[in-house]
């Protein structure tokens, strides 16, 4: 079985890290700025994409670009809310933490 390409970038212009499998969209992590805290606020994986585990990798390597960036979170989206509250390490990125 051949090991899919993926691919994680940051779209700033669209506020939002965008996840491609070989060359295809299949995902994206949402957030706006406002006063200096990366609000996420929307996290899609696409129909075609659905239980495949792209959602955490996604995740992490959106919260690991923006703690690079020296920005705290906040995770108005429930699948970033989940995905702090199974990994202990990001919650030092809450704004409010």
């Amino acid at each position: 079985m051949t090991e899919l390409q993926r691919t994680i970038t940051h779209d700033e212009a669209a506020s939002r890290y965008v996840l491609t499998v070989d060359g295809v969209e299949a995902g994206f992590c949402a957030y706006r700025e406002a006063d200096g805290v990366r609000d996420f606020d929307h996290t899609v994986i696409g129909q075609d994409f659905r239980g495949q585990g792209l959602s955490g990798p996604l995740i992490k390597a959106s919260l690991d670009d923006t703690r690079v960036a020296g920005k705290p979170i906040a995770a108005s989206c429930s699948a970033i809310e989940h995905f702090l509250n199974k990994n202990e390490e990001y919650k030092d990125m809450l704004a409010d933490a």
